[in-house]
């Protein structure tokens, strides 16, 4: 006992009250605020308080809430694959996101999670989730998307194209059809890019001080996630309410009917299977999709700009695996270890998502050499493990090869962490996947990839939040053939 209270103080104490200053009931936000304002993300505020205090394991206290960020791989590793770390928190933040309830998948643990993560997993795979069906609207949307810059001088603004392209793909899944170039999907994705930029993985300064949202309510972001959630699940309503009123007893071609169907034969039982369940997965999809994958791909096509020399190596490998009018499809990537090397290092030196998998702890667990308290919150700094200098030893250049032997095979991918492990692993893995290979390979095959000279030329800068996206910037395409 007195063991596990003097690790305790250690970690909770020494880590944090002789390390950042802190004030009382406040804590450490305002410095952990400055900290990630100096060094350009809070990614990097927790990797120069790991550097700083020499551990691996950073402990603050953000307000009331205790944040513990894992900054090693083997601690990321520990947190992504234990139990005792599966919990998500039951925070203000959280609760705001899924109108005061706890619902939906993404903020959820416990038998919730289990029953709904199983029930999405199968129908989504019922449905052709990693099957020719789901490859093939990757591809139309690859097509539909490659009509928006042919013969446009002007270019294309990536960050604002993208997006729509690869929700088409959830959404066909989802609701049976696709969003086409609406209006309303456009602001959607537009206020949840301010969302990113707002919050951080920790919720941000409202999470921490939630009273912030009655004295400033617009700065706070409480006003702005107020419309998000407003717009999205009245829009998600809609779409719900259409597949009731054209509902029958064998219809399951698409996850809302799906749904509907579980609720209706659930009916006047205790059960997972409700309305407004449903709006929140629903919900969850729609922001897991919107963003992480287009910025994925963004990034890379960015790379490609950046770095011209492996654009070519690029182009070679395409044009010397692929036959010109061969229909490509995600299992060929290993016939073209290249490109794959090319899209891990793209995943690992530009990480979507820097401090990820935000988790609490179910019950007292250990990380590293400490005893972590039972309904501590948990990030995991994804950052840091794929930017390891000791590991990767230039984590600063773009070298596609560190991920091929001398046999030209793939090694390494264990250590790009993009889509997690254990069982929070990412529900869309493999659709992510899927639509990075297929938009990267098959724009490739066909055109060079330049900046647009009316534009200011990029840097590979990022902008930080709960996610980082790439700076803005507009690329050209030039036809290869």
């Amino acid at each position: 006992k007195n063991k596990i209270s003097f690790k305790t103080i250690i970690l909770f104490n020494l880590l944090l009250f002789s390390g950042p200053r802190w004030i009382p009931l406040i804590g450490h936000g305002p410095e952990l605020r400055k900290l990630a304002k100096y060094y350009g993300g809070q990614h990097l505020a927790f990797e120069e308080l790991s550097r700083r205090y020499d551990t691996n394991v950073v402990g603050l206290k953000l307000g009331q809430e205790r944040i513990v960020c894992a900054c090693s791989y083997q601690s990321v590793k520990q947190v992504m694959t234990s139990d005792e770390f599966l919990g998500r928190p039951d925070n203000f933040f959280f609760r705001l996101r899924t109108m005061g309830a706890r619902l939906g998948i993404t903020g959820t643990d416990g038998d919730l999670w289990k029953n709904q993560r199983a029930f999405l997993t199968s129908h989504l795979r019922a449905l052709g989730f990693g099957k020719d069906y789901m490859e093939k609207m990757v591809k139309a949307e690859v097509e539909h998307f490659i009509s928006l810059f042919e013969n446009r001088e002007e270019g294309l603004d990536l960050a604002a194209a993208l997006p729509i392209s690869v929700l088409n793909i959830l959404w066909n899944l989802i609701c049976g059809q696709g969003l086409e170039d609406n209006y309303q999907v456009g602001q959607f994705l537009e206020l949840l890019k301010k969302r990113t930029t707002a919050f951080d993985a920790a919720g941000g300064t409202l999470n921490n001080y939630p009273w912030l949202r009655f004295i400033i309510p617009e700065k706070s972001g409480y006003n702005l996630l107020g419309i998000i959630n407003f717009e999205i699940t009245d829009f998600i309503s809609q779409a719900v309410n259409e597949h009731k009123a054209n509902w029958t007893e064998d219809r399951t071609d698409d996850f809302i009917y799906a749904f509907l169907r579980e609720i209706k034969r659930l009916d006047k039982k205790e059960s997972y299977f409700t309305d407004d369940q449903l709006i929140m997965v629903c919900l969850d999809i729609f922001i897991a999709g919107s963003t992480t994958t287009s910025d994925t791909i963004s990034f890379a096509f960015l790379a490609m700009i950046l770095f011209p020399e492996v654009q070519k190596k690029v182009h070679d490998c395409i044009d010397h695996e692929f036959r010109q009018n061969e229909d490509v499809y995600y299992a060929d990537r290993q016939r073209a270890p290249y490109i794959e090397a090319v899209l891990l290092e793209c995943q690992r030196m530009f990480p979507v998502m820097p401090v990820a998998g935000i988790r609490r702890t179910l019950r007292q667990a250990y990380l590293d050499q400490y005893i972590i308290p039972k309904n501590t919150t948990v990030l995991v700094n994804l950052h840091s493990v794929h930017h390891d200098q000791d590991y990767w030893k230039d984590p600063e250049n773009f070298r596609p090869e560190r991920f091929l032997d001398e046999n030209g095979s793939i090694i390494r991918q264990d250590r790009v962490l993009t889509f997690g492990l254990g069982k929070r692993k990412c529900l869309g893995d493999v659709l992510a996947k899927s639509c990075i290979f297929l938009f990267f390979v098959e724009i490739l095959r066909k055109y060079k990839i330049e900046h647009h000279a009316s534009w200011k030329k990029p840097t590979g800068k990022q902008t930080p939040g709960i996610s980082m996206t790439p700076e803005k910037y507009r690329a050209k395409f030039i036809p290869r053939f």
